[in-house]
């Protein structure tokens, strides 16, 4: 079982109806407001495997900043963090699988590994899918 959090540092509340198929997702402060559709469907609505993406690719690039500050470096301009999540089926139904293209330009590709891999540890969404899915952290 999962440990319980000491303390929270924050909570995000979204109100979703609809589902994937012309469904709408708006948060409590009205800073996201967004139609939902299906992967690969016509029109400008998003789907919850794009927004797994952002979060999470979002998220680690934060780790990541951490885990230079901790390592008193500074990550250079123009680190990115590109996320790819498939939506598949197995035998036990659907399931998410992930692939984080980490890029750290100008640093030497053993210490970008390092970092890349402490942040995988540290960050919120790795450890949230850590067992659950398949992922992997590829250096760029």
């Amino acid at each position: 079982m999962p440990a319980a959090l000491d303390k929270v540092l924050y909570t995000a509340r979204a109100h979703t109806t609809g589902g994937r198929e012309g469904g709408a997702s708006r948060t409590d402060d009205g800073r996201l407001d967004l139609r939902i559709s299906p992967p690969g469907a016509p029109g400008d609505g998003v789907n919850p495997e794009q927004l797994f993406a952002a979060g999470w690719s979002t998220c680690y690039l934060s780790a990541l900043k951490v885990v230079a500050t901790q390592r008193k470096m500074r990550l250079p301009e123009g680190t990115a963090v590109d996320a790819e999540i498939d939506l598949g089926t197995n035998a036990g139904g659907y399931q998410l699988a992930a692939r984080l293209y980490v890029s750290i330009p100008t640093l030497d590709p053993q210490t970008a590994q390092e970092l890349a891999d402490a942040a995988h540890q540290i960050c919120p969404y790795s450890k949230a899918t850590r067992g659950n899915i398949n992922v992997t952290i590829h250096v760029v």
